[in-house]
């Protein structure tokens, strides 16, 4: 390890490091969860018809991923 490179320890559980997972969350609450879904096939439609409605709206994807 160089001598210029310092180990942080990060909590095992910690969203506000990993904004993809405040962005799948979002998903979840938002457009896939409570639903019942008929087949692979229809999870496979809802989940690309939730990813395509926030992948259109770049400011949001900003704003769940955004931590101070």
């Amino acid at each position: 390890m160089p001598d210029n490179i310092t180990l942080l320890h990060l909590p095992a559980r910690s969203p506000e490091l990993n904004p993809v997972k405040n962005l799948w969350q979002f998903m979840r609450d938002n457009s896939l969860g409570n639903r019942i879904f008929q087949s692979y096939a229809d999870i496979l439609d809802h989940c690309c018809n939730a990813w395509n409605k926030i992948i259109a709206q770049p400011w949001r994807i900003t704003s769940i991923g955004w931590r101070q």
